[in-house]
């Protein structure tokens, strides 16, 4: 069989299987170089023909399967479009230093009031959670809310106000 005929044989069998033209070729190619590898390593080729055949056989399947792992895998990170969700910095500057005047001035209050007031406010706790924690009634949770809602008050008065500026 002559090589342009083996080559449009191939390249035909590849195109029925879906390949696209380029990578038909790609494939075709690629056999006739293990070929002449395989015989230049001093190998005897009995059916060029066969050897192709199975060759580009081997490098259709080998191709089918890097594709299907190709379509599996996770888009490469840097192809990602990530959005950064935290806060700028000057707005966790601001945070840090409005927790800091909100600590600074519970120091007015016992620690158990100060302690109750943030489990409600920054742990998100219950009143009841609050209570059974330290073994307090609802009523006497509420009591350390209020006294540390009273000692705030001017605090939260005065970061309102820089916050309208």
């Amino acid at each position: 069989m002559k090589v342009l005929e083996q080559i449009r044989r191939l390249t035909a069998r590849l195109r029925r299987q879906g390949k696209t033209p380029e990578d038909a070729e790609d494939l075709v190619q690629e056999a006739f170089l293990r070929m002449a590898i395989y015989c230049e390593e001093g190998n005897e080729v009995r059916s060029p023909s066969a050897f192709l055949a199975r060759t580009v056989h081997n490098l259709a399947i080998n191709s089918a399967e890097r594709e299907r792992v190709r379509a599996a895998a996770p888009e490469p990170i840097e192809d990602l479009d990530l959005v950064d969700s935290s806060p700028p910095a000057d707005e966790v500057v601001a945070a840090e230093e409005c927790l800091r005047r909100v600590r600074h001035a519970l120091t007015a209050v016992s620690a158990r009031t100060s302690d109750v007031f943030f489990m409600h406010r920054l742990q998100g706790m219950s009143y009841a959670e609050i209570a059974e924690h330290f073994d307090l009634s609802i009523s006497a949770v509420e009591k350390h809310i209020a006294k540390a809602m009273a000692v705030l008050g001017p605090i939260m008065h005065e970061l309102y106000k820089e916050l309208q500026r």
